[in-house]
């Protein structure tokens, strides 16, 4: 099967050659799909009802390994104590489906009766639907190669801590689990699309997501007298104004950062020059080589709007001036861009187009947001879709990381029928 290359804006570009898989499998999938569907709304409702947050997903992770021990597979919980891995198939080449387990602290404002029971955590991200197609997907593909349809081997990943940082692929990762996959596949909910279409992106669909904390210092002293001492808040404004623009200077040519602060905090008294300052915020970008260089940019950037001195150390950079003003620097380099590989996104398009139709897809912009899903394609091929939530004709659109958040659970085996086909046209292709 060729490839396509560089940046595509139309998902119908995509399409051309047909899928390297029996034209029956195509009903054969959504077949079985559908004779699961239920069952996975079931799911889907019962996890959002009992959402957990990073790193404690301990009954998620029990529920999954019990269903999938039902099916007679034989899944592995992951050495941090939460996620699972599961494979389908005994021999062949090897592909992974990706879900996420994890909800987000906050409140579900949703009058339902799957509602979160866990006050202060909620399935707002549409993680319940993930880890609800790719079991569904997992479960048909496994009838599948049993049934001698397919031949192969499926990788289940059901990842924690998605949510946090660095997140919790880290973990699936370092256990081994990533070895000998030949490549990846996952969706991800978009309110912004209606139920039954899916949108795709080659390249970058999200962005590589640091965290930035950084701490002045100065002599402090009084308002009447700001000439006298560090203007603190002065320096600290300078810094929220200028270091953006500082460090995309910087990068140049090699492509485009964003640097956000979400938090300041300097002073408390009206009359009084503070002695600290601390900020916080996030630095994105959608490109691997710029992001493996704001590590070098960002304290080079700052000593150049503070004018200071710069010093690596253990635990950041520091800096310092001759007027008393020193700062220290923590850059927490997060994800890496999700960079969705030309081919593993042609098979992917080729199968939804197949099950769905043409009019299914859809292009999608790059987003600023992060995902773990990152990490994975750092080290082999894949692709991450879109996938419609939004309920077709409905004026509201119930978005992500809101406590309003909801889907059209129509998404869930058009989903699963996806993931599943083309895992079975990847593995084919391979084969």
């Amino acid at each position: 099967m060729s490839a396509v290359t560089g940046h595509i804006d139309d998902p119908r570009d995509l399409l051309g050659d047909p899928l390297p898989i029996r034209a029956d499998l195509v009903e054969v999938v959504a077949t079985l799909v559908e004779q699961r569907a239920g069952e996975l709304t079931y799911m889907r409702r019962w996890l959002h009802a009992r959402p957990e947050r990073s790193r404690s997903e301990h009954e998620t992770t029990a529920a999954l390994r019990e269903r999938l021990i039902v099916e007679g597979l034989d899944p592995h919980v992951l050495r941090s104590g939460t996620g699972l891995v599961c494979d389908v198939g005994e021999e062949g080449p090897l592909v992974a489906l990706r879900a996420d387990i994890d909800g987000l602290a906050m409140h579900d404002a949703k009058d339902v009766p799957y509602r979160s029971m866990n006050d202060g955590t909620c399935h707002a991200c549409g993680h319940d639907v993930h880890t609800s197609v790719v079991l569904g997907a997992g479960l048909v593909l496994r009838d599948l190669i049993a049934a001698g349809r397919v031949a192969g081997r499926v990788r289940l990943v059901f990842e924690p801590a998605e949510e946090a940082m660095p997140g919790g692929a880290l973990d699936v990762i370092a256990d081994g689990w990533l070895e000998d996959v030949s490549g990846i596949f996952g969706v991800h909910c978009d309110p912004k699309l209606d139920a039954g279409r899916m949108g795709f992106r080659v390249g970058a669909i999200t962005s590589a997501s640091d965290a930035v904390h950084l701490q002045l210092q100065g002599p402090g002293g009084h308002t009447a007298r700001p000439e006298l001492t560090v203007n603190l808040t002065d320096e600290a404004a300078r810094v929220v104004r200028e270091l953006p623009g500082a460090v995309q200077s910087a990068i140049g040519e090699r492509g485009e950062a964003r640097l956000v602060f979400g938090m300041l905090a300097c002073g408390s008294a009206p009359n009084v020059i503070p002695s600290e300052a601390r900020m916080s915020g996030s630095l994105r970008t959608p490109s691997s080589e710029v992001w493996e260089a704001l590590g070098t940019v960002l304290p080079h950037a700052i000593a150049r709007v503070l004018d200071t001195d710069l010093r690596p150390e253990p635990d950041g950079h520091r800096g310092s001036r001759h007027d008393g003003l020193h700062w220290h620097l923590v850059h927490r380099q997060g994800v890496p861009p999700v960079l969705n590989d030309p081919r593993a996104t042609q098979v992917m398009a080729r199968a939804a187009a197949a099950l769905e139709g043409v009019d299914a897809l859809s292009g999608t912009p790059h987003s600023w947001g992060g995902d773990t899903f990152g990490w994975y394609l750092h080290q082999v091929p894949g692709c991450y879709a879109r996938l419609g939530t939004h309920w077709p004709g409905r004026p509201q659109q119930l978005d992500l990381h809101r406590p309003t958040f909801d889907v059209d659970e129509r998404a869930i085996p058009l989903a699963a029928r996806v993931l599943a086909l083309t895992a079975a046209a990847w593995l084919a292709d391979l084969g």
